[in-house]
């Protein structure tokens, strides 16, 4: 129970995937992978639905939804792993808006680059909160100095991985991974060197998404979707 008031974001965010997971399962009729129109049908993105039909609220959700079970489980573990350091060091304020951040953007960017796509996962999001621990250790890297050292190394053996398990499965979308972890690192330097500059790195995403979503219909007028 301790470790649960610790860690409320981490564990919080946990439960709604698991619990939206369940929801899709229902829908879907399967436990191991959900159908592809169950998941458009309870808010994964897709392309046409979110821009052309302005369902931008399909943005957060398809944060908390995963298309099958492996999917899941390893999105869950990343979390578990790299949130709890995030809370640790960040306000819950902060850990917060990095997350939906991270992940809102990394949608768009996504729905940029893959317009005819399903989109669903936490794990442009994680990717942010990986990315503000990263930048935590840059911006602290003379005080922590080994430690800084110790995960700069694993956070660039990760990365690789990432990469080539990306380039490896056609269904991993690394634009999302790649945005929410640029999104997240900016977070997490402006908020390692001054946690008051939660309100500027707040009003910057927020610009930066209203941009996104100003740009997506007209460009996908110009694809002719």
């Amino acid at each position: 129970m301790q470790e649960f008031r610790r860690f409320p974001l981490t564990y919080g965010i946990i439960a709604l995937c698991a619990a939206a997971y369940l929801l899709s399962a229902l829908v879907s009729g399967s436990f191991i992978d959900i159908d592809l129109r169950a998941l458009v049908a309870i808010g994964a993105l897709y392309g046409p639905l979110t821009v052309l039909h302005g369902e931008w609220w399909r943005l957060l959700s398809a944060m908390f939804l995963h298309g099958g079970m492996t999917h899941l489980l390893m999105n869950m573990v990343s979390l578990y792993i790299v949130g709890r350091g995030v809370e640790l060091y960040f306000s819950k304020t902060a850990y917060l808006a990095i997350y939906l951040f991270s992940g809102i953007i990394g949608g768009l960017v996504s729905s940029a680059i893959h317009p005819l796509s399903v989109g669903v996962g936490a794990s442009g999001a994680i990717f942010g909160i990986f990315g503000a621990l990263a930048g935590f250790f840059i911006v602290h890297r003379k005080v922590l100095a080994e430690h800084s050292r110790m995960f700069m190394k694993d956070f660039a053996v990760i990365l690789g991985l990432n990469f080539l398990l990306g380039m490896g499965v056609a269904s991993i979308d690394m634009s999302a991974h790649i945005a929410g972890l640029v999104v997240g690192m900016v977070g997490g330097i402006l908020l390692s060197k001054k946690p008051a500059h939660l309100a500027l790195y707040s009003l910057l995403m927020t610009v930066a998404a209203a941009v996104m979503v100003y740009m997506l219909p007209s460009y996908y007028a110009s694809i002719a979707l």
